[in-house]
This record gives C-alpha cells, sequence and structure tokens, in this order.
C-alpha cells in the first residue's frame, strides 16, 4: 500500500524547497511565477516562528519521506468581527497531476476546520489554471465567481475563479 499524503511543519531542510517553488521559474510552472522577491523571506520567517502564527502558516505536502510540495494560508479579514483563510498550493513538478493537490486541500481544510473557529475557508485561482480548478473542486470546494483583471502576472492582468468551502459544507 502507498504511503498516505499528509502534512507536517516546515523544516530547516525543507526551505529550498519553498524558495524554489516561489523563485525557481522551471519549478514554479506557469501559475506561480510572479517574478523575483526577497529570497531570504522564508529562512527569516522559519527562524522567528516556523512558519506558523496566529495569521497564517505552511505546511509541508509529504508521502513517506518524499517531499511534494507546500500548502500555505493566510488570514483575510471579511468584517470588523470575522476572517476566513485563504489558502494555496505549490507543489513539485514531479509532484503535479497525481491528484497529491486534491488531497492536500482536504487535509488542510480539515486541519483549519478542526484547530480554528473560522467558518470560511477561500481559495483563488487564474481561469486558465484547469487542473487546479479541478483539484479544488474534487476536494469539496465550491466555484463563486470570476474576479476580472485580479492578479498580475507576466506582463498582463489576470482574471481569477475564487473557490471556497464552509463549515457547514459537507464533509471533505
Amino acid at each position: 500500500m502507498a504511503d498516505p499524503v499528509r502534512l507536517r511543519p516546515v523544516e530547516e531542510d525543507d526551505l529550498q524547497i519553498l524558495e524554489d517553488l516561489t523563485q525557481d521559474p522551471e519549478k514554479a510552472g506557469t501559475f506561480a511565477r510572479f517574478g523575483w522577491f526577497d529570497p531570504g523571506r522564508y529562512r527569516r520567517r522559519w527562524a522567528e516562528s516556523g512558519l506558523i502564527g496566529d495569521d497564517g502558516g505552511t505546511l509541508m505536502v509529504v508521502r513517506g519521506e518524499e517531499r511534494l510540495g507546500f500548502v500555505a494560508w493566510r488570514r483575510r479579514q471579511t468584517t470588523p468581527a470575522a476572517h476566513c483563510w485563504s489558502m494555496g498550493i505549490a507543489l513539485l513538478p514531479e509532484a503535479r497531476g497525481h491528484g497529491y493537490g486534491t488531497e492536500a486541500h482536504r487535509l488542510l481544510a480539515r486541519y483549519l476546520f478542526a484547530h480554528t473557529t473560522v467558518h470560511r475557508i477561500e481559495a483563488d485561482t487564474e481561469v486558465e489554471n484547469i487542473a487546479e480548478q479541478r483539484a479544488l473542486e474534487k476536494a469539496g470546494f465550491s466555484r463563486e465567481g470570476v474576479m476580472r483583471g485580479i492578479g498580475w502576472r507576466d506582463g498582463a492582468w489576470r482574471d481569477g475563479v475564487t473557490y471556497s468551502l464552509l463549515r457547514t459544507d459537507p464533509p471533505v
């Protein structure tokens, strides 16, 4: 039986993967390449907090000893009295297309609903990112709508799609 996909806290040896998936054009892929930025940000944040805090966090996606990528979430204030989580994922090229992203989305949603009082989890992706849309839908997220010109990538404004999962939705 194959090892299941699971999430775990980021370890120091994992930081290179986070840097690669956000800095290396070959590993980031078409929809996650947003240009160069501070290459030391993950190492500083890891040294300060282990990349987990009250306003969000990052966990590694693993299968056995194999590191597949990472998931992250951040707090998004929705009203003065409420917030939701906004989540994302980045998988290494060799881990894409095997269903690991769907399972990682499910696991992160379960984790956030189990350990926080939040009622809503959101995920956004570009309209052209069909693989991510399928993964979110398979993980139980509902498509809410298109946001025109919401993201800047590779010299152009891109339309995005918002997905959500509510605590009261069927279990994922």
